[in-house]
């Protein structure tokens, strides 16, 4: 496989992927291995249903496997001790106060394979993520997003682990 385009993770984040592709490669493997089995005992396979959902889950098994084993391939670790808290970057976690609804938020910079706005896990290519790197504590931004604009001041900036 060749070399992609390297792609930072955090120690979590990478070992997030290495967990999920072990128990896609061994654990649901046999479980799919054993569905088949159990499905082509069911006789004809022309109309069994069984079998067909084996054999999808299987292929998107597969799937999933091997775009890990890309992912990992071009993964680099992102070192977390040597993030300079004087600025936001990826690894660091950014206090920030937004000026439109007087609320604040913690995000935690990541790279854009983690990234998870529900967990306010942000990417640094994401549009409030790009804003952001870079900012020192008591900078303002103005982010154009999908609601319109937002006014975001840094209150804080740490290491996240």
């Amino acid at each position: 496989m060749s070399k992609g385009k390297p792609m930072l993770y955090t120690k979590q984040g990478y070992q997030e992927l290495v967990d999920e592709l072990h128990y896609l490669k061994h654990e649901k493997r046999e479980k799919i291995k054993n569905d088949i089995a159990v499905a082509r005992s069911f006789g004809d396979l022309s109309e069994n249903a069984e079998y067909e959902e084996a054999r999808n889950e299987q292929g998107k098994n597969e799937a999933r496997i091997a775009e890990l084993e890309a992912l990992l391939e071009n993964a680099q670790i992102l070192d977390e001790s040597t993030v300079d808290t004087s600025v936001v970057s990826l690894g660091s976690s950014v206090k920030v106060l937004n000026h439109g609804t007087g609320k604040e938020a913690t995000y935690e910079m990541v790279g854009s394979n983690e990234a998870n706005p529900l967990e306010n896990k942000i990417s640094d290519l994401s549009p409030i993520g790009s804003a952001l790197i870079g900012k020192k504590i008591g900078d303002e931004v103005v982010v154009e997003v999908i609601a319109g604009t937002v006014k975001l001041k840094v209150l804080d900036v740490t290491r996240t682990r």
